[in-house]
């Protein structure tokens, strides 16, 4: 039995779950079900206090850095209902809404009976082992229900997988809690089969790679495979048993079910340059994915098969060669889909089109900040100016685009800010910011493996110390988040930038910068509340410059097409917020109308 505790997502399927299912019972040995108690724990919540998805949402989505949604399950993991509330309540009235604190405290004090009785429920049926994957907010109640199942049948066996297993993490879990019996490090699919196996059989587990072990007397944690799953053995997932459950569940009137697919594993830009501040792919970084064809098929089947069309593309990265291979298929396809997926901001416009054309709606393109000092710092690989003009593009095709503002990068200054800001006026009518927030210290980033980069001194994160009583050493090793001396920009930079921040954000509904072509000129609609409502039409040289600047261009490229007075030009430009410029160089930021979006060529 696989379980997928809360606070996974009900929107979609565990991946891990569906992988493991099909890997395990490819052979014919082996029959695993499983069990979605995110999906039950949503059903307990909205009979209990008539909760509703927000509600959810907020430990699943929203409270990661606080740590409210592992905090909510210590008090059936340490049997205590008043497990730190006061610790709890003092930590987080500052930056966590009175009413949700009030929630979690509520729901701290009643899940000991609701782990009682679904442990008691799970163990009727749940054979030999119970497998638990743990990602962001699931290792208190992972464990939580492991110790229940434990007390309630000794015999049975536990193992536990995931995100929150990768590397020292996985050992500490096992070392520290002995109620968890096995923890699988690493990729899965060739291990989790192989402990099948190994109880079905009597055999030992030493010759299992990553698995961390404890049968009677002896315990050990294996080394890792040192090299990653090729990308023929991926296996595709089953999702049977959580579309079966979801149409049942109270979840399924507030959001449709989504489906959750994999093309690839690792990151082919973080294999050449690790971005500084990014800690997934803890376990490998090196870029694998599965032939066109075959993601393809797989993906169709999946919609076919569950008769979904919106997709959670979990792909750090796209593939660049699907652009010229899944992409165009399902153009060709017809099917309507609705992806969401991740991809780098210095795609082309033509590029991006495709992407649409192929039913990708929603974008998250790893724009971090609009500073080309800064995004060198954090060795993106783009540009500010690459960046504006992803945004601009995204909102000439309708695109939805997800990204947050970071800051707080060792060696940036306030003067990478400030012309930025004082531009963000001129960007009011692009999608604007999910967020902005200085940057979290992560395990397996290059700023906490390597010391020289400027986060020299560290510490877990204070929710680690709150969730779990144990020694500090052993809460360096469970810890993914941890904190040192803030980097970077202070106090009144930091408070321009989110000031601003949230400007973009408010003004952006009633924003509009427009142009369509018309013969020979460009008519430019302006409905910005920062600039006024008014029309420019540009014509002759202007119309030249304009088109060049569709794409970054230096001040030297500039002045070399249109001599030196084209600085007028771009001063004039600049006033009115029709460009954006930094490290030099210049684009501009007006977006195709409607009716001119079907029209241009790549």
């Amino acid at each position: 039995m696989l379980v997928n505790m809360p606070w996974a997502s009900v929107s979609y399927p565990s991946l891990a779950c569906g992988i493991l299912k099909a890997a395990a019972e490819r052979g014919g040995d082996h029959r695993v079900t499983v069990v979605d108690a995110n999906l039950d724990f949503f059903d307990w919540m909205h009979g209990e206090f008539g909760a509703s998805l927000r509600e959810y949402d907020f430990f699943s989505l929203d409270s990661y850095f606080q740590g409210c949604g592992d905090w909510v399950f210590t008090s059936a993991l340490y049997d205590d209902r008043a497990w730190r509330v006061e610790e709890f309540w003092a930590a987080h009235r500052a930056d966590v809404d009175e009413a949700q604190l009030r929630l979690c405290v509520q729901l701290h004090e009643l899940v000991p009976d609701w782990i009682s009785t679904y442990a008691k429920n799970l163990a009727e049926s749940a054979n030999a082992l119970v497998g638990l994957t743990t990602t962001f907010q699931q290792n208190a109640a992972s464990l939580a229900l492991a110790r229940e199942l434990k007390r309630i049948d000794p015999a049975l066996r536990t193992v536990l997988g995931g995100a929150n297993c990768e590397g020292p993490q996985g050992a500490a879990w096992h070392r520290n809690f002995e109620f968890v019996d096995f923890v699988i490090r690493g990729e899965g699919e060739a291990a989790f089969p192989a402990l099948l196996d190994a109880l079905a059989s009597g055999d030992g587990f030493p010759e299992i790679p990553g698995l961390c072990w404890r049968h009677k007397s002896e315990a050990g944690a294996n080394a890792p495979s040192a090299a990653p799953l090729p990308p023929g053995s991926i296996v595709s997932p089953d999702f049977g048993d959580y579309f079966d459950r979801h149409s049942s569940c109270s979840a399924s009137t507030e959001v449709e079910p989504k489906l959750v697919v994999e093309g690839s594993r690792g990151c082919w830009w973080g294999e050449k340059h690790h971005c500084t501040f990014c800690g997934l792919n803890g376990a490998f970084m090196e870029f694998r994915s599965k032939s066109p064809k075959r993601f393809y098929d797989e993906l169709l089947e999946l919609v076919a098969q569950h008769q979904v069309l919106d997709i959670y593309l979990v792909d750090n990265i796209l593939d660049m060669s699907y652009l010229n291979t899944v992409l165009p298929a399902l153009v060709e396809s017809g099917c309507d889909l609705r992806i969401q997926c991740e991809v780098k901001s210095n795609l082309r416009f033509d590029q991006m089109r495709l992407l649409v054309d192929a039913g990708i709606v929603q974008v998250q393109p790893g724009i971090e900040n609009l500073s080309t000092r800064v995004l060198r710092i954090m060795d993106k690989g783009v540009t500010g100016c690459q960046n504006v003009r992803f945004l601009r593009d995204a909102s000439s095709l309708g695109l939805t685009v997800m990204w947050n503002y970071l800051y707080g990068f060792p060696g940036e200054s306030e003067s990478d800010y400030i012309a930025v800001l004082d531009q963000m006026t001129a960007l009011h009518h692009l999608p604007p910011m999910d967020g902005a927030d200085r940057i979290a210290l992560e395990r397996f980033s290059p700023y906490f493996d390597r010391l020289d980069l400027g986060f020299s001194e560290r510490s877990p994160d204070p929710q680690y110390a709150r969730n779990y009583d144990l020694p500090s050493a052993e809460l360096a090793d469970i810890a993914y988040l941890f904190t040192s001396e803030p980097a970077g920009i202070g106090a009144d930079a930091e408070k321009h930038l989110l000031d601003a921040a949230d400007a973009w954000r408010a003004a952006h509904p009633a924003s509009a910068l427009e142009c369509v072509r018309m013969d020979a000129e460009i008519v430019i609609t302006d409905d910005r509340p920062g600039f006024g409502q008014h029309e420019l039409v540009l014509a002759g040289t202007d119309v030249a410059v304009f088109d060049l600047l569709d794409r970054p261009r230096g001040l030297s490229t500039l002045q070399k097409q249109f001599g030196p007075g084209i600085q007028d030009t771009l001063n004039s430009w600049l006033a009115l917020g029709l460009v954006f410029t930094d490290d030099g160089h210049y684009v501009h930021v007006v977006s195709e109308a409607n009716n001119q979006r079907q029209l241009r060529v790549g």
